[in-house]
């Protein structure tokens, strides 16, 4: 039986498929030395990133064993029942791959058989993991052949930890970045509709039958401010652009923005910038990730500084805001007139929350870029653009900085 069958069956019956090696005979076909000279990362140019809209599909649809130039071993950190990522288990994947198992903790791994005989090269980090950001640098330490970690989502917290970030080890990092900007968007839009058109009390009138005209806004000519312009920021910006809003961005290099026709301002990350932007804009998106920089971010003092009527919507990570500084600013005494969150400090949200209880807040359980097929679509990625040039040898797509975090 093959490496793949035998995945396969162990995948049917739910147990970890790093349990058990290939036949010798077959790793001797499949593993060859990998020359020492080979460079699988390269420049490139600088840093590329991926978006489902924009980036080319399919290029590496015809590969061939003759183009490969680095063999990619690959093993998971993942719940190995886990259907989402059925395009790595159980493929089909491009030649020169080959996937040797997944489970949540090392112990479900023949760790002498990693290091001695298969020397995996790749590894593959899902949220399924428990624990993972304990796991990922007892992973690293245990085999110390692995070259390249990739995150099945766009934030690495899950994974995130001081001893990721104080490692040493030469490892390349990259997530799913650009797979769930365009959900995430038609979300921020819905929000600003929400507030603009006053949908709570159209069913409100609804429920009463009650036929009672009212003024609504426009959002066309009003300034949407994006706190954190990466690709779900610059996602946000080009359905606000249509519909005829100003855009001002805050981004820790504003200079990433020159010539962007989308951005009608950019700002640096600092306090002072952060304010700026509250005061200017009518609607605020924060998209930023969660990083030991960006925790708490969002505060009393920039809420203090919004512009009067100033809706608020989090769609990024919910550390960044000072919820307790958020919630008073709801407030009858505060700035703000709504606020539209998906993510919060803790999930799922207590009970006891007092946002449960606003009547000024759209709320949704960290579910606004959940489709049916979103992971898939993100194991898709990983399998389909990433690892091909891996094995080619070209630089890879969404890089990550282990301690920035993004």
């Amino acid at each position: 039986m093959s490496v793949r069958s035998t995945s396969a069956l162990l995948h049917r019956l739910g147990r970890s498929k790093a349990l058990r090696s290939p036949p010798a005979a077959f790793i001797s076909r499949r593993f060859p030395p990998r020359p020492s000279s080979v460079r699988p990362f390269s420049d490139g140019g600088g840093p590329q990133f991926w978006n489902r809209e924009d980036s080319p599909h399919g290029r590496y649809s015809h590969m061939t064993r003759e183009d490969v130039v680095t063999e990619a071993v690959i093993v998971a950190l993942a719940d190995p029942t886990e259907r989402a990522d059925a395009a790595l288990f159980d493929g089909p994947l491009p030649p020169g791959a080959t996937y040797l198992g997944a489970g949540t903790s090392l112990d479900e791994f023949d760790l002498e058989e990693l290091n001695e005989v298969q020397k995996p090269n790749v590894l593959f980090m899902c949220p399924s993991c428990p624990n993972a950001a304990e796991m990922l640098p007892a992973m690293l330490e245990a085999v110390p052949s692995l070259q390249w970690v990739h995150a099945r989502s766009a934030g690495i917290d899950f994974v995130s930890s001081p001893e990721l970030a104080r490692s040493d080890k030469k490892v390349v990092l990259t997530n799913a970045k650009g797979q769930f900007s365009s959900t995430l968007a038609e979300y921020t839009m819905m929000a600003c509709s929400y507030f603009a058109k006053d949908l709570p009390r159209l069913m409100r009138q609804k429920r009463a039958r009650n036929w009672e005209k009212y003024d609504v806004e426009e959002l066309r000519g009003k300034t949407m401010g994006i706190v954190g312009y990466g690709d779900i920021g610059r996602a946000c910006a080009k359905l606000a652009h249509i519909y005829g809003m100003r855009i001002v961005a805050l981004r820790r290099n504003p200079a990433l923005c020159a010539g962007d026709p989308l951005c009608d301002a950019v700002y640096g990350a600092d306090k002072d910038s952060l304010n700026r932007l509250m005061a200017e804009c009518d609607y605020v998106v924060c998209s930023a990730p969660s990083t030991v920089e960006t925790k708490g971010m969002v505060d009393a003092a920039a809420f203090a500084a919004a512009k009067p009527g100033l809706v608020f919507i989090n769609l990024g990570r919910g550390p960044v805001v000072d919820e307790d500084a958020l919630i008073a600013a709801l407030g009858e005494e505060g700035r703000l007139k709504g606020a539209a969150l998906d993510v919060f400090t803790e999930e799922p949200l207590p009970r006891g929350s007092a946002l449960w209880d606003l009547d000024n807040v759209l709320l949704s359980p960290h579910n606004m870029d959940q489709t049916s097929t979103f992971m898939h679509e993100a194991t898709e990625f990983f399998v389909n653009e990433n690892l091909p040039r891996y094995i080619l040898g070209e630089a890879l797509l969404n890089p990550v900085d282990k301690v920035l975090g993004y």
